[in-house]
Protein backbone atom coordinates (compact mmCIF):
# COMPACT_ATOMS: atom_id res chain seq x y z
CA UNK A 1 0.00 0.00 0.00
CA UNK A 2 1.64 3.37 -1.10
CA UNK A 3 -1.23 5.82 -0.77
CA UNK A 4 -3.05 7.37 1.98
CA UNK A 5 -5.61 5.26 2.88
CA UNK A 6 -8.55 7.37 4.91
CA UNK A 7 -10.49 5.29 7.66
CA UNK A 8 -14.19 6.29 8.14
CA UNK A 9 -16.67 4.89 10.23
CA UNK A 10 -20.53 4.55 10.16
CA UNK A 11 -20.73 4.45 13.82
CA UNK A 12 -18.21 7.14 14.58
CA UNK A 13 -17.71 9.94 12.52
CA UNK A 14 -16.14 13.99 12.99
CA UNK A 15 -18.86 16.39 12.20
CA UNK A 16 -15.62 18.05 10.58
CA UNK A 17 -14.41 16.55 7.38
CA UNK A 18 -11.52 14.37 8.86
CA UNK A 19 -11.67 10.59 8.76
CA UNK A 20 -11.35 8.99 12.28
CA UNK A 21 -7.90 7.58 11.11
CA UNK A 22 -5.64 7.22 8.58
CA UNK A 23 -3.62 4.50 7.25
CA UNK A 24 -0.41 5.11 5.08
CA UNK A 25 1.60 1.61 4.50
CA UNK A 26 1.80 -0.02 7.80
CA UNK A 27 1.49 3.31 9.74
CA UNK A 28 -1.77 3.99 11.04
CA UNK A 29 -2.83 7.04 13.11
CA UNK A 30 -6.44 7.98 14.46
CA UNK A 31 -7.85 11.20 15.46
CA UNK A 32 -9.74 11.89 18.48
CA UNK A 33 -11.75 9.02 19.75
CA UNK A 34 -14.69 9.44 22.04
CA UNK A 35 -17.05 7.37 23.76
CA UNK A 36 -20.29 8.52 21.73
CA UNK A 37 -23.08 5.54 21.20
CA UNK A 38 -21.80 3.44 18.24
CA UNK A 39 -25.55 3.69 17.58
CA UNK A 40 -27.05 6.19 18.57
CA UNK A 41 -24.78 8.64 18.46
CA UNK A 42 -25.35 10.34 21.68
CA UNK A 43 -22.95 10.50 24.75
CA UNK A 44 -23.43 8.70 27.46
CA UNK A 45 -23.47 10.82 30.76
CA UNK A 46 -21.29 8.06 33.10
CA UNK A 47 -17.45 7.71 32.05
CA UNK A 48 -17.91 3.79 32.26
CA UNK A 49 -20.13 3.98 29.23
CA UNK A 50 -17.89 6.58 27.70
CA UNK A 51 -14.82 4.15 27.77
CA UNK A 52 -16.94 0.82 26.51
CA UNK A 53 -17.81 2.76 23.36
CA UNK A 54 -14.45 4.77 23.09
CA UNK A 55 -13.03 0.76 23.13
CA UNK A 56 -15.59 -0.38 20.49
CA UNK A 57 -14.56 2.66 18.14
CA UNK A 58 -11.24 1.96 18.61
CA UNK A 59 -12.06 -2.06 17.79
CA UNK A 60 -13.98 -0.85 14.39
CA UNK A 61 -10.88 1.00 13.48
CA UNK A 62 -8.53 -1.31 14.41
CA UNK A 63 -10.84 -3.56 12.28
CA UNK A 64 -11.55 -0.65 9.36
CA UNK A 65 -7.55 -0.24 8.82
CA UNK A 66 -6.87 -4.58 8.61
CA UNK A 67 -4.69 -3.74 12.14
CA UNK A 68 -5.41 -6.33 14.99
CA UNK A 69 -4.93 -5.20 18.45
CA UNK A 70 -1.42 -6.54 18.66
CA UNK A 71 -0.36 -3.82 15.97
CA UNK A 72 -1.05 -1.35 18.58
CA UNK A 73 2.25 0.99 19.48
CA UNK A 74 0.86 3.41 21.67
CA UNK A 75 -2.30 5.56 23.04
CA UNK A 76 -2.49 8.86 24.48
CA UNK A 77 -6.01 9.05 26.75
CA UNK A 78 -7.40 12.33 27.72
CA UNK A 79 -9.65 12.43 31.05
CA UNK A 80 -11.67 14.94 32.68
CA UNK A 81 -10.86 12.72 35.82
CA UNK A 82 -7.04 11.55 35.55
CA UNK A 83 -7.33 9.78 39.18
CA UNK A 84 -10.45 7.67 37.98
CA UNK A 85 -8.50 5.41 35.84
CA UNK A 86 -10.32 2.22 37.22
CA UNK A 87 -13.09 2.00 33.68
CA UNK A 88 -9.98 2.83 31.32
CA UNK A 89 -7.89 -0.19 32.73
CA UNK A 90 -10.90 -2.72 33.08
CA UNK A 91 -11.02 -1.75 29.28
CA UNK A 92 -7.26 -1.93 28.67
CA UNK A 93 -6.98 -5.11 30.19
CA UNK A 94 -9.60 -7.03 28.31
CA UNK A 95 -8.15 -5.73 25.44
CA UNK A 96 -4.23 -6.23 26.42
CA UNK A 97 -4.63 -9.01 28.94
CA UNK A 98 -0.86 -9.73 28.85
CA UNK A 99 1.34 -7.98 30.88
CA UNK A 100 4.25 -8.47 28.29
CA UNK A 101 2.31 -7.55 25.73
CA UNK A 102 0.60 -4.16 25.87
CA UNK A 103 1.27 -1.01 24.09
CA UNK A 104 2.27 2.33 25.94
CA UNK A 105 -0.24 4.63 27.22
CA UNK A 106 -0.31 7.83 28.56
CA UNK A 107 -3.42 9.29 30.57
CA UNK A 108 -3.20 13.16 30.60
CA UNK A 109 -5.41 15.12 32.46
CA UNK A 110 -8.01 17.56 29.96
CA UNK A 111 -6.96 20.74 30.06
CA UNK A 112 -10.68 22.23 29.89
CA UNK A 113 -14.05 21.15 31.16
CA UNK A 114 -15.92 19.03 28.89
CA UNK A 115 -18.64 16.50 28.51
CA UNK A 116 -16.30 14.07 27.42
CA UNK A 117 -15.18 12.31 30.03
CA UNK A 118 -12.33 10.41 27.79
CA UNK A 119 -10.98 10.50 24.79
CA UNK A 120 -7.93 8.91 22.96
CA UNK A 121 -5.87 8.79 19.94
CA UNK A 122 -3.75 5.82 18.80
CA UNK A 123 -0.57 4.93 16.89
CA UNK A 124 -0.40 1.59 15.29
CA UNK A 125 2.08 -0.18 13.02
CA UNK A 126 0.19 -2.67 10.65
CA UNK A 127 1.79 -5.69 9.01
CA UNK A 128 1.43 -4.88 5.31
CA UNK A 129 0.27 -7.81 3.65
CA UNK A 130 -3.15 -7.46 5.71
CA UNK A 131 -5.45 -4.42 4.08
CA UNK A 132 -8.01 -2.27 5.08
CA UNK A 133 -11.19 -3.64 4.79
CA UNK A 134 -14.07 -2.07 2.57
CA UNK A 135 -16.29 0.75 4.45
Amino acid sequence: MSHRQTIHLDQFSHTNPIPAACRRGPLLMTGVINGNDPKTGDLPEDLETQCQHMFSHINAILQAAGALPDDMVKMTVWMQDRDQRGPLNAQWLSLFPDPDNRPARHAIQAATPSKFLIQCEFTAWVDETRTPQAR
